[in-house]
């Protein structure tokens, strides 16, 4: 078993492992180092590692996070003398004294054991530190560009060498405040979002660089650290430069923690100058020139065992590992945790070695026995996915017949498209040339069979979508094992389908026939129906208590009229009422033929007060009118209330032209022309019959009333008969039919061995599902395994 000690390789195999196979969801231990352009971090991170080998210059150089793995390794190490690898050796314009002794010299024993390696170049070690700046920026620019845009995409470099102590850290790029070249305008912004998708994470470690020749309440890298880390317990707080401040000031109270408490501290180094840089000096010789400024600082000298690259190696050494000792437990149970999830997904998308050819037929049967169950229970509502958001299945079906059906019933008026003048003219095209006694019964069938027809358009519409609910079950039937054979599903569904249409034929016609069935005899010995006396009673009734309202309001009207002229007062006799002004005449009937009689009666008396115009146009138009509709509609001219003479009405006709003037209305105006004697007619018995609408007779009124109560209550009945029949034609014709035959039906039509191949070939989209499920699961197996041993 592993000890403490070997924690940060293991975090180091853990971060391959990550990088390699693009891990987004385990979050391990890192040191992350951040702080503005300038600030000293390439310095640091080369002071660290004891080696020139970051990439230098104006603006922004670290374009790319770069993650670096520093490697403890023995000269004694296996991997020292590891062979079968590319190295940067083979070019001779690289080589230096040692490579080239090395390479002629078969006894020379210095072997190096200083190297790198990239993780994108697995197979090739880097000898020359100078080519890994070099790889650096080629890579850099290969993904972010030749400009200076940033990419979130790391570089991934270990670093093998005997002076340095096991760390992982990543260098992310400087923070700045204008764009400056070709830089993208908003390039402050994509920094803080790169630095913050780091440095956000709890299993971070937040090196925060920050000048000592800058006043502290300025630094960038410390305000950032302080939005995610505002109690300070994971963040390092690094000065540089301290030997480039003013003469007479020193950072002792920052790096004593009075100015700016942290939980790790602070810790001061010395960067090299850019002198330093230009002239090549060594990073041994800065190191040791580092050492002796904090020992011989008058200030620094007394806490310089606390200062310098080498503690501040050390302690993040000593922090990075107490860091992952505690977070270990936690990345053990996200690691299961995703392993369990990864296998959950991996059985979801079936195994791909369970088609054989032994075992095709059974599995294709498998397939269209579970489709049509489910299709089955989600109708009778046993489906173990029943939806809570909405209503579906059975469910909706029921809904379509009780509410949909029921409410589109209830809207239909019975006598909407009735008015009372096709009402009066039924009544008498039934009739013939006879005037009639009663209500004539055939009227009454005339009329009442169209209104049932209107039954029939949403009966239509009640299977319709029913139908469309079934299909709507049937798309909705696939499984996720089925999901990995579309050939099939689409099958499946398109054979249910079909039988689905094939049905909708004979449901509609059912339906269409049921409406038919309602009109074809009207059987008004129904036990619902209102029946003529019931109904003529009650108009009569109704009547009756219309015209006594309106006689006690006439008689308040004209009592009024005569207090304030001192007209004589009405003469009431016994149970009669005359007034000689009103016309008004009330009595008690004892039948609906008295009543009849005596409103007739009052329609005479009123018809003598008319004005004078009126009774011009009585004499002239009202006698054409009456001799002209009692000719078509065979009226008894002793009927009428106003005949005219045979003579007049012959007097009249043969006066008439030919032809005669036509007024036609248009957009424009009103065109007038002559037109024959015939179509003068036709517009006349149009005219008279709207005249006619508006001066009804009371028996009439009472005719069409009857009609109309007939009709609205055959109509109800017939309305509750198809509101119970038409589900029912529905259930057995289309959906217990369907329910009944779909498995036989899939059977016969795709259970066929030549079909085979074409419905159990597999989703290419699901297969690169499953293998990407699969290397997934074995990255986190390969991880697991990797801390498996740690104690």
């Amino acid at each position: 078993m592993a000890s403490l000690t070997d924690l940060i390789p293991v975090v180091n195999k853990l971060q391959d492992i990550v990088t390699n196979t693009n891990l987004t969801d385990l979050d391990l231990p890192l040191l992350t180092v951040i702080g503005s352009q300038s600030a000293g971090k390439s310095s640091v991170l080369e002071n660290i590692v004891g080696k020139d080998f970051l990439p230098r210059g104006t603006g922004i150089v670290t374009r790319r996070p770069l993650i670096l793995q520093l490697i403890n390794i023995q000269p004694d190490d296996p991997m020292v003398h590891k062979t079968g690898f590319e190295t940067d050796l083979s070019n001779p314009s690289e080589f230096n004294l040692e490579d080239h002794l090395r390479s002629t010299n078969k006894n020379f024993d210095k072997t190096p054991t200083e190297w790198g390696e990239f993780l994108h170049i697995p197979d090739k070690r880097f000898y020359n530190f100078d080519q890994i700046r070099k790889e650096i920026e080629n890579e850099t620019a290969r993904i972010a560009g030749k400009n200076k845009g940033i990419s979130r995409i790391p570089i991934n470099l270990k670093v093998y060498s005997p002076n340095v102590l096991n760390l992982t850290l990543v260098d992310l790029p400087g923070l700045t405040k204008i764009p400056i070249g070709d830089q993208p305008t908003d390039i402050e912004r994509q920094i803080k979002n790169l630095i913050l998708e780091y440095i956000s994470k709890p299993n971070s470690i937040i090196l925060a660089v920050s000048p000592a020749n800058v006043d502290l309440v300025n630094s960038e890298s410390l305000k950032l650290a302080r939005q995610v880390d505002p109690q300070g317990k994971r963040t390092v707080g690094i000065l540089s430069k301290l030997d480039l401040m003013d003469h007479g000031t020193n950072a002792l109270d920052i790096l004593t923690g009075k100015v700016y408490p942290l939980k790790l501290g602070f810790v001061g180094v010395v960067n090299r100058s850019q002198q330093d840089i230009s002239v090549n000096k060594g990073l041994d010789e800065s190191l040791r020139a580092e050492e002796d400024f904090f020992k011989n600082h008058p200030v620094y000298k007394n806490i310089s065992n606390r200062c310098g690259t080498a503690y501040l190696a050390k302690t993040l050494n000593k922090t990075l590992m107490q860091h992952i000792r505690e977070r270990l437990p936690d990345i053990k149970a996200k690691l299961n945790t995703l392993m369990g999830q990864t296998e959950q997904e991996l059985a979801s998308y079936g195994d791909m070695n369970i088609v054989s050819k032994e075992n095709r037929g059974s599995l294709v049967l498998q397939m269209m026995n579970r489709f049509a169950n489910n299709f089955i229970n989600s109708i009778e509502g046993n489906s173990s996915e029943i939806s809570t958001k909405e209503l579906c299945g059975g469910a909706r079906i029921y809904y379509l017949y009780y509410e949909v059906f029921g409410s589109s019933l209830r809207s239909i008026n019975p006598v909407a498209n009735l008015s009372v003048h096709d009402i009066r003219t039924a009544i008498r095209n039934s009739t013939g040339p006879r005037p009639s006694l009663f209500v004539p019964e055939l009227a009454f069938d005339l009329l009442v069979k169209p209104q049932i027809k209107l039954l029939e358009a949403p009966s239509h519409r009640c299977v319709e979508l029913v139908y469309e609910e079934l299909m709507k079950i049937c798309h909705n039937c696939g499984s996720a094992e089925l999901s990995r054979y579309p050939k099939m599903q689409t099958k499946l569904i398109e054979v249910v389908s079909e039988l689905l249409r094939e049905r909708l034929g004979p449901t509609t016609k059912y339906v269409e026939s049921l409406i038919d069935i309602h009109r074809a005899y009207i059987n008004t010995n129904h036990p619902n129906f209102v029946g003529a006396a019931a109904a003529m009673a009650s108009v009569v009734e109704e009547r009756q208590k219309q015209k006594a309202k309106e006689s006690s309001t006439r008689i308040g009207k004209q009592a009024a009229s005569h207090d304030m002229h001192s007209s004589p007062s009405p003469v009431s006799n016994g149970s009669q009422t005359v007034v000689e002004n009103g016309g008004l005449r009330s009595h008690k009937a004892s039948d609906a033929s008295s009543a009849l009689e005596e409103l007739r009666e009052t329609e005479k008396k009123n018809g003598q007060l008319n004005s004078s115009h009126q009774q011009h146009t009585q004499s002239h138009t009202g006698g054409e009118k009456d001799s002209f509709l009692n000719f078509f509609f065979g009226k008894d001219q002793t009927s009428s209330n106003s005949a005219t003479s045979p003579s007049q009405s012959q007097s009249h006709t043969s006066e008439s032209p030919q032809l005669v003037p036509f007024q036609y209305p248009t957009e424009t105006g009103t065109l007038q022309f002559n037109v024959p004697v015939q179509a003068r007619l036709e517009q006349q018995m149009e005219h008279l019959m709207m005249q006619e609408d508006e001066n009804m007779s009371e028996r009439e009124q009472l005719e069409s009333e009857l009609i109309r109560r007939l009709i609205v209550s055959y109509f109800g009945i017939v309305r509750e008969m198809i509101q119970d029949q038409v589900p029912k034609a529905i259930m057995f014709l289309l959906v217990n039919y369907t329910k009944e035959t779909v498995q036989n039906t899939l059977v016969q039509k795709l259970y066929n061995e030549s079909l085979f191949d074409e419905l159990l070939f597999e989703d290419e989209n699901l297969s690169q599902e499953r293998e990407k499920c699969e290397k997934l699961l074995r990255t986190y197996r390969e991880a697991a395994n990797v801390i498996s041993d740690v104690v």
